[in-house]
């Protein structure tokens, strides 16, 4: 796999994983009943986008290597999943 390829698949799976890392553990003003004034009540308590960056990275680098074992070494492609609309030819 070409190095350019296997950035960008690494950012696209990076890109995935922070949209689910978001949410855990968030704790909104709300919870904590420390709603500043002219926020919505749903905005975070505190900042933690460092500690959402670091474990966005460390859960996308494990899935980018299941990914790079199993297209590189094990040999299995995207073509190989099943295709479940039939070819017109």
């Amino acid at each position: 796999m070409p190095i350019a390829t296997a950035l960008a698949v690494y950012f696209i799976f990076w890109w995935l994983t922070l949209f689910t890392m978001l949410p855990i553990g968030l704790r909104t003003q709300a919870d904590e009943n420390d709603v500043t004034l002219g926020t919505t009540p749903s905005a975070p308590h505190k900042q933690r986008m460092g500690r959402v960056f670091l474990w966005t990275t460390i859960v996308s680098a494990v899935i980018f290597v299941i990914f790079y074992v199993v297209n590189e070494k094990l040999g299995y492609s995207v073509n190989d999943l099943p295709v479940f609309f039939p070819q017109l030819d």
